[in-house]
């Protein structure tokens, strides 16, 4: 169903409603789409996700870089839809692992991943790995495309970390629970959304992102 989105200022002036065209979340997982719709809020825009029109066929998500990624899931899911789409992709990059499980984060245990199966795999990984060499980060890459097919904003940001050797907390979904933040001396998994909401790769990512697409659609669509 359509989510209408509470009014935001811009420049200290109101957004008319009216201003912005829909939106459309290139993604089909709930959690990520509740976290995205969370972190638009309050931006004047009418957010769909792709679970909402009939069967969009599905991205392969076979770049070799998360900005890859976002780039197909927007471009291909815009030209389908016919609608601005934002498509994201994101994942955990472990200095240890050389970058792994990175654009595999998702199904880094093979084709029937789950997030517990994939937590297990990188623990079983770092095993034999000391705690001041389990530095990592998660990487969000964010792309806007217009209706036609064209990425028009590309954003990227990370937040930086250390794996714990076992979960803690029941906040969040994929690597959260194992994900610590020094500063905090908590794990995604036990922050508060409200805290995530601030601190997270997505979060950072989109904070970037949002002012930057508003001004993009304002030029696009002056009436």
């Amino acid at each position: 169903m359509l989510n209408s989105l509470r009014p935001k200022t811009l420049n200290d002036s109101p957004i008319p409603m009216q201003t912005l065209p829909p939106l459309v979340i290139a993604t089909r997982n709930p959690k990520k789409c509740r976290e995205v719709v969370e972190l638009l809020d309050g931006h004047n825009a009418h957010v769909h996700h792709v679970g909402e029109f009939d069967p969009v066929p599905e991205v392969i998500e076979d770049g070799e870089t998360f900005a890859e990624n976002a780039a197909k899931k927007a471009s291909q899911t815009a030209a389908f839809l016919k609608m601005w789409t934002i498509g994201e992709d994101s994942g955990l990059i472990v200095d240890a692992l050389g970058g792994a499980p990175g654009v595999y984060s998702a199904r880094y245990s093979g084709a029937d991943a789950t997030d517990a199966s994939n937590n297990q795999k990188l623990i079983e990984e770092l095993s034999d790995v000391p705690d001041h060499q389990r530095s990592a980060r998660y990487l969000c890459h964010i792309a806007l495309s217009d209706p036609q097919g064209i990425v028009q904003l590309h954003v990227e940001r990370t937040c930086r970390g250390l794996i714990t050797h076992t979960p803690r907390g029941m906040n969040g979904f994929g690597y959260d629970p194992y994900f610590l933040i020094e500063e905090y001396h908590q794990t995604f998994g036990e922050l508060s959304p409200q805290v995530k909401k601030v601190l997270s790769h997505r979060a950072r990512a989109f904070h970037a992102f949002i002012p930057r697409m508003i001004e993009l659609l304002l030029k696009k669509h002056p009436d």
